[in-house]
């Protein structure tokens, strides 16, 4: 599975973005709502973080504490597509946001992981 990441951007705090993660999927490998997907941020000098992550169809989603209620993960099977929908931004949202597939909040329970999209949040 290739996954590109996009949707990035410029924002001022308290406004909104949308990333989306398009998944290229090879005919020898499972249809796209077969893998869990996730996302993660890195802010510059820091670890790799886990944001949230939905099951093969939309059933379960779980979200890293500092973004329930202001983040919605969510996907679109048909379109090969997993979104993250961010709200009320903050300037600590600022890093690059990675799409990955797999299950979990340990960056070793993914794979396949995208080439990330950044997110500024100016104050």
């Amino acid at each position: 599975v290739q996954l590109q990441a996009s949707g990035g951007g410029l924002v001022q705090a308290g406004g909104s973005l949308r990333l989306s993660c398009t998944a290229s999927i090879r005919a020898s490998e499972r249809a796209f709502s077969n893998y869990p997907m996730g996302w993660f941020r890195q802010a510059p000098g820091k670890e790799r973080e886990f944001v949230a992550a939905i099951s093969r169809r939309s059933a379960s989603t779980s979200y890293t504490k500092s973004v329930k209620g202001r983040f919605t993960i969510s996907r679109d099977n048909a379109k090969n597509t997993v979104y993250l929908q961010m709200r009320s931004l903050k300037p600590e949202d600022t890093a690059v946001y990675y799409c990955a597939q797999g299950w979990g909040e340990l960056v070793n329970e993914y794979n396949s992981w995208g080439q990330g999209t950044l997110v500024t949040v100016s104050s």
